[in-house]
C-alpha cells in the first residue's frame, strides 16, 4: 500500500494534479450548498470568477517555477542533504515527519512570517480581502504571494530534503485541506472537536479571516492544527459573529476589482485600526 502511494506521487500527471484541484472545489461547494456556515450575501458565480483569476495566476507561477523545485529535490536526494537524508528514515516514517516538517517550514511559517514582514504583507492581504470566505477562497493570492509561497516551498523541500514523492504529497494534500479549511461549511461540534485535534477544520481557520486583529492574526495552520498550539497562536470563537475581510481594505468596490487587487502591493501600506483589548467579536 505504501509503495503504491509512493509510486503514485513520483509519477503524478499534471492532469492528475489538476484533477485533485478542480475536484476539490467541486466537492466542498457540493457540501457548502448543503450545509453553510453562514448564508453569505453574495453573487456566488461572480464572487467565484474573481477568485478562479488568482487560482489560474497561481497555477502559471507554481508551472513556470516548477523546474527549480524539481531541481532542488533531485539535488538533495543525490547529494543526501536534509533532515530526511541525515536521519536514513523508513518510508513511513519519512511520510510522516517529512509531511509534518513541510507543513511547518512551507505553510505555517512562511504564513506567519507573511503576516509580520509589512512588504510581504501587502501581498498576502489580497488573501484576506475576500469578504465571503468559502471553498473558492483557498486560492485567492496575488502572484506576488504565489512566488512568495513558492520559494518556502523551495527553502522547506532542501531543509527537509524531501524527495519529490513526498513534495508531491505534500502539495496535494495543502490543496486540499486549504479548500477544505476555507470551505462555507458546518461540521457537528463533536466532529470538528476530533478533526481538529489533527487537522487545521473550517470552525478553526474561519477565525484567521475575521476582519480585525489579533483574530486574523490567529490560526495558521493549513493541515495540522497543532502548530497553532505549540506557539500559541490558536483562537476558538462564536463563528457566527465572524465578519470577513482585513480592516484596511473593507470598500467592496476595491475588493471586488481584480486590477485594483494587482496594484495593492505596490500603493502606500494602510495601519490596521487600533482596537481596544477589551472589544471581542
Amino acid at each position: 500500500m505504501l509503495d503504491t502511494i509512493v509510486d503514485y506521487f513520483a509519477n503524478i500527471s499534471s492532469l492528475h494534479r489538476t484533477i485533485i484541484l478542480v475536484g476539490g472545489i467541486t466537492f466542498f461547494s457540493l457540501i457548502e450548498s448543503a450545509i453553510p456556515l453562514m448564508s453569505l450575501n453574495y453573487k456566488r458565480w461572480k464572487h467565484a470568477g474573481i477568485n478562479i483569476f488568482f487560482t489560474l495566476t497561481t497555477i502559471i507561477v507554481n508551472f513556470f517555477l516548477a523546474f527549480i523545485l524539481v531541481k532542488s529535490s533531485d539535488w538533495v536526494v543525490a547529494n543526501d542533504f536534509g533532515v530526511m537524508q541525515w536521519l536514513n528514515l523508513s518510508t513511513l516514517s519519512m511520510l510522516i515527519v517529512g509531511l509534518l516538517l513541510l507543513d511547518f517550514l512551507g505553510a505555517w511559517l512562511a504564513h506567519w512570517v507573511q503576516h509580520h514582514v509589512q512588504w510581504m504583507w501587502k501581498f498576502h492581504l489580497i488573501h484576506h480581502s475576500d469578504q465571503n470566505v468559502d471553498t473558492t477562497s483557498a486560492n485567492r493570492h496575488h502572484p506576488g504571494e504565489s512566488v512568495i509561497r513558492f520559494v518556502f516551498t523551495i527553502m522547506a523541500t532542501i531543509v527537509v530534503g524531501a524527495p519529490m514523492w513526498l513534495v508531491f504529497l505534500y502539495q496535494s494534500m495543502s490543496v486540499v485541506l486549504s479548500q477544505f479549511n476555507h470551505a462555507n461549511i458546518v461540521l457537528p461540534t463533536w466532529l470538528d472537536k476530533i478533526l481538529v485535534s489533527v487537522i487545521c477544520t473550517p470552525n478553526m481557520h474561519h477565525v484567521h479571516h475575521h476582519y480585525r486583529m489579533p483574530y486574523s492574526d490567529s490560526n495558521y495552520g493549513n493541515i495540522f492544527s497543532f502548530w497553532d498550539r505549540i506557539f500559541t497562536t490558536y483562537f476558538r470563537v462564536d463563528n457566527s459573529k465572524l465578519n470577513y475581510g482585513v480592516d484596511t481594505h473593507m470598500d467592496p468596490k476595491e475588493v471586488n476589482d481584480i486590477k485594483y487587487m494587482l496594484k495593492v502591493p505596490f500603493l502606500p501600506y494602510r495601519k490596521h485600526i487600533e482596537y481596544s483589548e477589551k472589544e471581542v467579536l
